[in-house]
């Protein structure tokens, strides 16, 4: 009996071929990427391209399960290639050990069917998501922290992230600072990959435009559609060196302290508090650096509030 048999009694012959011949662009290969990776390749997605560029860890382990402890230092990209491989022979992978970049999202996102973001970094996020609005590639993209997680469709034919999430959280909590429980991990990832899946292989209802909530404290899952969304009228890229301007204006948001060297070498430094009093030239555009982007960000809302709005972001981790 044929490996997606079971599959095949749902999908169909034709559709099992579709995911046989899709290419599917996934980025971080965590918690979240670990069963995106696990069930497209089992479910028999012909192809996949991984980038994350992180090492796994041991306190990685409770949520990463697709890890072993003799993978402790290796990369996550490789390691997690080399299990797929055992666990679906046939699978053509592509592993790199690289950080996502707004330089190369538009030519990753180009060459792929579908492109699933399991960075759980509102950075890479938005890097994605403006890269397959402008391509009309579908997003698939989870978050998690603590026991809630969310997954939805953006882009392709449905409308981008920006235009359901048009404004930074006010925190950069991570996993690592708030922690978070393996098995919400492990739904929410779930999630994406049965997203994805159900878009490749044409099934209705179609996913595109369906945001999907996993509240574990209150066992209280939920979905809303957001089609029909409006894209912001304003919306501020993220970008990196390679996209510098002649004549950009770049500021260094954090402190000395933290970053003894820049963004960039020519960047000078500036309090998030006191960007809006920089005396600053109207006809070119200011570029905001720091960690996440998140104190960019803020700034690029002062900054706009104040009439400037050629505005664009650099967070030092993409991915």
């Amino acid at each position: 009996m044929s490996r997606h048999a079971r599959q095949e009694m749902i999908i169909g012959t034709a559709a099992q071929a579709r995911l046989a011949a899709s290419h599917v662009l996934v980025i971080g290969a965590g918690g979240l990427g670990v069963p995106v990776l696990q069930y497209l390749a089992g479910a028999g997605i012909g192809r996949i391209t991984l980038l994350d560029p992180d090492h796994v860890e041991e306190s990685n382990l409770h949520r990463q399960v697709l890890y072993r402890m003799s993978d402790i230092g290796a990369p996550k990209a490789e390691a997690a290639a080399r299990h797929l491989r055992a666990l679906a022979p046939a699978l053509d992978i592509t592993a790199e050990v690289a950080t996502l970049t707004p330089s190369r999202a538009p030519d990753l996102v180009a060459g792929a069917d579908l492109v699933v973001d399991g960075a759980d970094s509102f950075a890479v996020s938005y890097i994605l998501s403006d890269a397959c609005l402008a391509a009309g590639t579908p997003l698939v993209s989870g978050s998690v922290l603590g026991a809630r997680g969310y997954a939805g469709m953006y882009c392709g034919a449905a409308p981008s992230l920006r235009a359901v999430f048009p404004d930074l959280p006010q925190t950069a909590a991570t996993c690592a600072t708030a922690g978070v429980l393996g098995p919400v991990v492990g739904m929410t990832g779930t999630l994406c990959a049965q997203l994805a899946l159900a878009h490749l292989a044409g099934q209705e209802p179609r996913p595109a435009g369906r945001l999907v909530t996993l509240d574990m404290e209150s066992y209280a899952p939920s979905s809303f559609s957001f089609l029909g969304a409006p894209e912001p009228s304003q919306r501020w890229p993220f970008i990196d060196a390679g996209l510098l301007r002649d004549g950009d204006q770049m500021i260094e948001l954090r402190p000395e302290a933290e970053a003894p060297t820049p963004f960039v070498p020519q960047a000078r430094r500036a309090r998030l508090e006191a960007v809006t009093e920089l005396a600053l030239d109207p006809a070119r555009r200011v570029v905001l650096g720091c960690q996440t982007g998140l104190r960019s960000w803020r700034a690029a809302r002062a900054l706009a509030e104040a009439g400037r709005y050629d505005i664009a972001l650099c967070a030092a981790v993409a991915a």
